[in-house]
């Protein structure tokens, strides 16, 4: 048995989707497509280190890797992939942090940063004493926050999850847009339309926030547009816009995969915040995705008051640096 290195994302993207599937760690980042583009687009500057386990009966263990220098780290970034993880068949996990510590030292690395890691992960649980064993430091320290919340049947049963102020001020903010006479909102899902419906997200993720407005550089706009018109082709992206009189003046990005929501970015036009249109629209999402038969909202990275004021419940996220001593 041994790692078997890992050129392309479409190699073995069919037994990929079928390890995911079973794997503790499964989220929309750690699709074979979700990578593959993060690599096309923003991995200029790191060697892709990244390999495979096979035995008679499939593919076991997935490390989907990029080297730079001597520092090995995850396919992706915190800045566009809100969950990073290995990906191990249930009760493989002894046998492959054994062949990835050797895989390391193989090429001559004294570093792995691991970040994004879920509090849940069995990469917490088996990797820091394993590598303590082979003589490595280990450092782990918390990264950020995932709020997120299970989803009641309906939204009669989700309002009671609220706080009686949260709950209140919802009420009162949905009843003061409800006297617009001429608003709606829509999810855009048809990848022929995506396209021309994504200068209207920019503009209001720059809207909303100046260190977003910072954030979507050229290069990351081209992620996003990517990313959307990929997701569609799965049917995996709702893209929700809110209008006022004919006008776009708040969006969410979302992707809907196995039973969970994912909100993944959103704006608004601060023009319009007397009606809470950013705020609303995110409740809007929500209550869709009940409606839908979605079982998880999340809110992803980030501790942003809005979050909470929905019902959002903290997960940690983990940041493991392993250094050769």
């Amino acid at each position: 048995m041994i790692a078997i290195p890992l050129r392309s994302f479409r190699e073995i993207q069919d037994e990929w989707e079928e390890l995911l599937s079973v794997c503790p760690a499964d989220t929309v980042f750690l699709t074979p497509q979700w990578q593959e583009i993060w690599w096309e687009t923003l991995g200029d500057g790191n060697d892709m280190s990244s390999f495979y386990i096979r035995r008679t009966e499939g593919i076991m263990a997935i490390a989907s890797l990029a080297r730079k220098d001597k520092t090995i780290s995850f396919m992706g970034n915190s800045e566009t992939f809100d969950y990073n993880d290995f990906m191990v068949r249930p009760g493989f996990e002894p046998t492959f942090f054994d062949m990835l510590l050797k895989s390391v030292e193989a090429e001559n690395c004294d570093t792995m940063e691991l970040y994004s890691i879920k509090e849940s992960s069995l990469t917490l649980k088996h990797l820091p004493e394993m590598a303590k064993q082979r003589g490595y430091s280990v450092d782990i320290k918390p990264e950020d926050v995932t709020p997120g919340l299970d989803l009641p049947a309906n939204w009669d049963d989700y309002l009671g999850l609220l706080s009686r102020k949260d709950r209140h001020e919802l009420r009162r903010k949905m009843r003061r847009l409800e006297t617009v006479a001429n608003w709606t909102w829509y999810p855009v899902t048809a990848p022929e339309v995506v396209s021309s419906h994504m200068d209207d997200f920019f503009r209001l993720m720059g809207k909303s926030d100046p260190e977003k407005a910072r954030f979507i550089t050229p290069i990351r706009q081209q992620f996003f547009r990517n990313i959307a018109q990929r997701t569609a082709e799965l049917g995996l992206l709702k893209l929700f816009f809110l209008e006022l009189d004919g006008q776009k003046v708040a969006t969410s990005l979302c992707f809907d995969y196995h039973t969970s929501r994912f909100l993944y970015n959103s704006g608004y036009d601060p023009e319009h915040s007397y009606y809470s249109v950013g705020l609303l629209l995110n409740a809007l999402c929500l209550r869709d995705a009940i409606e839908s038969g979605i079982t998880y909202f999340d809110f992803l990275r980030g501790p942003e008051p809005y979050k909470y004021h929905l019902g959002g419940q903290d997960r940690t996220l983990y940041r493991m640096v392993v250094k050769r001593n």
